[in-house]
C-alpha cells in the first residue's frame, strides 16, 4: 500500500486532455530538435567553410563538430537549472522558458557574421549561441517527458512517453527537408545535385530564422497546459525540496549513474546515424579520408527515408514496452545495436556498382534508424520512472544530459578521428558503437524493471514507505 493511497489528496488538479498533453509534449520537442538538427546539418555542410577556414578540411570539420559538441557540455548545466526550476515551480513554466531560450539562440545564429566578415569573433559568437542552445535543451526533454508520462492513463506511460520522443524524427524531417528544398531552389552552376554557392553564401540562414515561427507555435500550445496531478500532490504533501539536486544526489546517485549509461548507446547511435553519416556519405571518394561521394540532396533524401522508420518504430516501441516491460525490450534492442555496430563495413563500403553502394547505404540507414526508434521510444518513460515526483525533473534531466556528453558530444569527433585513422573505413566507428552499447547493456542488466513503479510517489520517503509496506506484506506481518 502506498502513502498516496493511504492519505488521498482531496483537492484535484485540473486535468490536461490527452490531445493537449500530446500536442504540448510533441510540438515543443519537435521545435527543440528542429533547432538542434538545423545546427547539426550546418555543422557538417557549411560551418567548416564559413567559420573555421583552417586550410585543412578534416581539421575544419573537427573544429565545427567540437562547437557542436560544446552544447552537450552545457546541457547538464541546463538540466540542473531547469530541473531545479521544474521540481520547485512546476513543469509548465520551465518548459516555456527552455523553449524560448532555445528559439532565440537559434534565430540569432541565422544573423551571425562569418569568419570572412568578422574574423575570430564569428566562431566565438557561434560557440556562445551554441552553448545557449545546449543549456536550453538540457531542460526541454525531461519536462516534455514528464508532461506526457505524469498525465498518462494507467498502463500507458510508455506509450505517452513516446510522444516527446517523436519530436526527434519530426524535427529531423522538417529541418533537413527545409535545407533540401532551399538548396534545390537556389541556382546550381555545377549541377542540380551539387551544393549551391548561394546556399553556402546566405541560404543556410533561412532554416535558423524560420525557427521563430515554430517557437511561437510551441509557446502557444504550452501556455495552455495546467500542472500534472502528480506535481500538485507533491506540493500539497509538502514534499517539494528547497534544493532538489541535493536530494537527487543523496538518495538517487545509483539511478543517476544507471540512467546515464542506459542512454549511452542511444546517443551514440543517434549522432552516428545523423551527423557522422551525413559527413561520410557526402564526402568525395578522393578526399582524405574518403567517403561514399553521394550527392548531398540524394543522401538527405535517403536519411529522411530512414527517419520515417525512426518515427514509426519510436511510436510502436511504447505499447510494446508497456506490455513486455521496459527492461526486456531495451536489453533485446541493445544486443541488436551491438551486432549492427560490428557490421558497419558490410553496409558502408564503396562498390564498383554505384547503385549497389547506394542500396546498401539505404539499408544501413533504415536498419540503424529502426533500432534507434526502438531504443529511443521507451526512454521517455524509463528515465523519469527511476525517480520520485519531487526530484523527477532534476534526476531524469541530469541522467539524460550527462549521457549527452559521453555519447553525443564526443560521438561525431571520435567517429571522424576513427574514420581517418582507419584510412576511410568505418569498422573502427562501428566498434565504438558496439563498446558504448555493451556499457548500456550492463546497466540494463543491473537496473530493476520500472514498468510498475508507483509514479505518484511524491518523495524518497514515499518510496521507502512503499517498499517497507510491501516487505511487511511479504512476510505476513
Amino acid at each position: 500500500m502506498s502513502i498516496s493511497s493511504a492519505n488521498p489528496i482531496q483537492t484535484k488538479a485540473p486535468l490536461n486532455s490527452p490531445g493537449r498533453v500530446i500536442a504540448a509534449s510533441l510540438v515543443g520537442t519537435t521545435v527543440e530538435f528542429y533547432d538542434f538538427y538545423v545546427y547539426a546539418t550546418a555543422a557538417a555542410l557549411v560551418f567548416p567553410k564559413l567559420f573555421f577556414p583552417t586550410g585543412n578540411e578534416t581539421t575544419a570539420l573537427i573544429a565545427s563538430f567540437a562547437v557542436f559538441g560544446a552544447a552537450m557540455i552545457a546541457r547538464p548545466v541546463g538540466a540542473i537549472f531547469f530541473g531545479h526550476l521544474g521540481d520547485k515551480r512546476g513543469r509548465k513554466t520551465t518548459l516555456v522558458i527552455s523553449l524560448l531560450t532555445m528559439g532565440v539562440a537559434t534565430f540569432l545564429i541565422g544573423l551571425l557574421p562569418t569568419f570572412q566578415g568578422a574574423g575570430l569573433i564569428a566562431p566565438v559568437l557561434l560557440l556562445t549561441l551554441r552553448l545557449c542552445q545546449g543549456f536550453a535543451l538540457g531542460g526541454e526533454w525531461s519536462g516534455a517527458a514528464l508532461v506526457a508520462t505524469e498525465n498518462a492513463p494507467d498502463g500507458k506511460r510508455a506509450l505517452y512517453g513516446t510522444f516527446p520522443q517523436l519530436g526527434a524524427p519530426l524535427g529531423f524531417i522538417i529541418a533537413n527537408g527545409l535545407f533540401l528544398l532551399i538548396n534545390m531552389a537556389l541556382p546550381h552552376p555545377d549541377g542540380p545535385t551539387m551544393q549551391s554557392e548561394a546556399f553556402l553564401s546566405w541560404g543556410w540562414r533561412i532554416p535558423f530564422l524560420f525557427s521563430a515561427v515554430m517557437v511561437i507555435i510551441g509557446l502557444w500550445v504550452r501556455l495552455k497546459l495546467v500542472e500534472s496531478q502528480a506535481f500538485v500532490q507533491a506540493e500539497q504533501k509538502g514534499a517539494i525540496r528547497k534544493v532538489p539536486l541535493s536530494d537527487t544526489v543523496r538518495y538517487h546517485w545509483r539511478e543517476l549513474i544507471l540512467g546515464t549509461f542506459i542512454m549511452l548507446a542511444t546517443y551514440v547511435l543517434f549522432y552516428l546515424m545523423t551527423t557522422f553519416a551525413l559527413t561520410f556519405g557526402t564526402k568525395p571518394q578522393t578526399a582524405t579520408p574518403g567517403g561514399l561521394g553521394i550527392a548531398y540532396t540524394d543522401f538527405v533524401l535517403m536519411q529522411i527515408i530512414g527517419v520515417i522508420f525512426f518515427g514509426l518504430f519510436t511510436l510502436l516501441a511504447g505499447p510494446v514496452a508497456d506490455m513486455l516491460g521496459r527492461r526486456k525490450l531495451l536489453i533485446g534492442v541493445t544486443v541488436a545495436i551491438i551486432v549492427f555496430g560490428l557490421s558497419f563495413p558490410v553496409w558502408l563500403t564503396l562498390r564498383p556498382d554505384a547503385m549497389l553502394t547506394g542500396g546498401m547505404t539505404q539499408a544501413f540507414l533504415i536498419i540503424g534508424f529502426t533500432l534507434m526508434g526502438i531504443t529511443f521510444g521507451p526512454m521517455g518513460a524509463v528515465l523519469p520512472e527511476l525517480f520520485p515526483t519531487n526530484v523527477r525533473y532534476t534526476g531524469s534531466a541530469i541522467a539524460y544530459n550527462v549521457s549527452s556528453i559521453l555519447g553525443a558530444a564526443l560521438a561525431p569527433i571520435i567517429a571522424v578521428a576513427l574514420w581517418a585513422k582507419a584510412g576511410g573505413s568505418t569498422w573502427m566507428v562501428g566498434v565504438y558503437l558496439a563498446v558504448a552499447s555493451v556499457l548500456t547493456l550492463i546497466s540494463l542488466i543491473i537496473v530493476h524493471e520500472t514498468k510498475d513503479t508507483d509514479y505518484n510517489a511524491a518523495s524518497f520517503e514515499d518510496e521507502l514507505a512503499e517498499f517497507e509496506s510491501d516487505e511487511l506484506v511479504g512476510t505476513g506481518v
